[in-house]
């Protein structure tokens, strides 16, 4: 077996790793995050019915990221394990077999987008604007969904590496140039057709392609612990049965998000299409809280696989505990915003009377859950460094299946609108205590016996 000098996720201070790993990442999310905003605002200029359209696309847009993002949190978790027991073969063919994925996903992902995104916005609505518009914004996301695709790939190999801050660049270059053409490309400035919200997708997978590219050249010059070479590849089943039993698990988990958002878009569509406006514009917001900590997690993620590969107990809870500390104070600011700020912030969307008034006790009402959510996402993150990726899903399906959608609809039913956000209250404690509770049984099974 080749030797090598021992990866720095097995040797930095914990704490210092930490940051260098999250830190990087963090940014590019709180990029990514202002750019989704940014997006929605400007979407929100052509006519509330514009926003309505982007807001139920979506859901399938969640989709796209639950399958690029759950396929690469299985490469990520496989391959730190993989580096940690100085497997490097295993290691190279994981890499490997992922980009092999990711082309596969977009292909699934451009044919169905092409057949029937107007179909799926019929299901909503028979506004002729509304499934135009959204009719076009899905097609152009899906059908040219490679470039995401890719890049979540090579962002999760350069990450299990400790290789983040090229992460930032490829990330911050993409959201850069999606900011400057949304709107070039929707008003139609400096002599560009105006295009609407078909602009906005096409600035948007414009943006994720710029980025893969740079992803590919950063990953081939600067990662030296993964070697990709297709010369004579070809696809290893157990190697894609390994990344899929975390993988699986993560897509599925974060495409119960996409059941959740459809279903709650048809209890909110029982009062106005407003209030699904509110809730689109409030996935955009809380995009701006949520994604540093998952940048935190990403971090996290590979350092507690590869320590754990490695059989370091000490700093598998070292780092996590660092990790609730800060994903905590994350989501307390988030909430003192929320709070204090509802009406500044969805003034930002040329939020109408109507709008402002659901959308205010809705940003206040459902904030109050970002305590809990950041304890409960870190732990998550812990069960699927460590291989039992099921666990995470089993919080998912309580939280946004068994509890939310339930209690969205049994609120709005015989409580009115305003109550239909509690239900993400309710559901945030149910998963905080699913986490704990199975968190004291990874740490009895597969982590206490290892050395300190």
């Amino acid at each position: 077996m080749e030797e090598r000098k021992e990866n720095k996720m097995g040797t930095m201070p914990v704490g210092k790793l930490l940051i260098s790993m999250s830190l990087p990442v963090m940014i590019s999310m709180l990029v990514q995050a202002l750019y989704n905003i940014v997006d929605s605002i400007f979407v929100a200029q052509v006519s509330e019915n514009a926003l309505t359209a982007v807001s139920l696309a979506f859901p399938v847009q969640n989709l796209i990221i639950a399958v690029g993002v759950g396929t690469g949190v299985g490469i990520n978790s496989l391959l730190s394990r993989r580096l940690g027991e100085r497997n490097y073969e295993d290691a190279n063919a994981t890499a490997e077999n992922g980009i092999l994925l990711a082309i596969i996903n977009w292909l699934v992902f451009a044919v169905l987008g092409g057949l029937f995104s107007e179909p799926f916005f019929r299901m909503f609505t028979q506004n002729a604007e509304i499934v135009e518009m959204g009719t076009q914004y899905l097609q152009i996301c899906t059908i040219f969904s490679f470039g995401l695709f890719m890049q979540l790939t090579i962002e999760r190999i350069m990450q299990s590496t400790g290789v983040t801050i090229y992460n930032m660049i490829t990330q911050g270059v993409g959201a850069i140039f999606n900011i400057i053409f949304d709107p070039i490309l929707i008003f139609g400035l400096f002599g560009m057709p105006r295009m609407g919200v078909a602009g906005a997708a096409l600035a948007t997978v414009l943006g994720q392609i710029l980025a893969m590219g740079l992803g590919i050249l950063f990953n081939h010059y600067k990662n030296h612990e993964v070697r990709i070479h297709f010369k004579g590849f070809r696809p290893n089943p157990r190697i894609i049965r390994e990344i899929y039993q975390v993988g699986v698990p993560s897509i599925i988990m974060q495409s119960i998000a996409t059941i959740m958002t459809v279903g709650m878009n048809k209890i909110l569509l029982m009062f106005t299409e407003t209030a699904v406006s509110v809730f689109g514009v409030y996935f955009k917001l809380q995009s701006f809280i949520f994604m540093p900590v998952f940048g935190l997690t990403n971090g996290l993620i590979p350092i507690v696989a590869y320590n754990f590969g490695a059989r370091k107990k000490a700093r598998i809870m070292h780092a996590l505990r660092d990790a609730l500390i800060y994903a905590v104070a994350i989501m307390s600011l988030g909430v003192l915003i929320f709070q204090v700020f509802p009406e500044q912030l969805l003034a930002m969307f040329k939020a109408s009377d109507v709008m402002l008034s659901i959308g205010v006790p809705a940003l206040r009402i459902i904030s109050i859950s970002f305590f809990g959510a950041g304890v409960a996402i870190v732990l998550s993150s812990v069960f699927q460094a460590v291989g039992n990726g099921v666990l995470s899903l089993l919080m998912s399906v309580a939280r946004q299946l068994v509890v939310i959608l339930p209690a969205a609809y049994l609120l709005a039913k015989f409580f009115g609108l305003n109550a239909v956000w509690f239900s993400f209250v309710l559901a945030e404690i149910t998963s905080v205590g699913m986490a704990i509770l199975m968190f004291r049984k990874v740490y009895r099974n597969r982590i206490q016996q290892m050395p300190d």
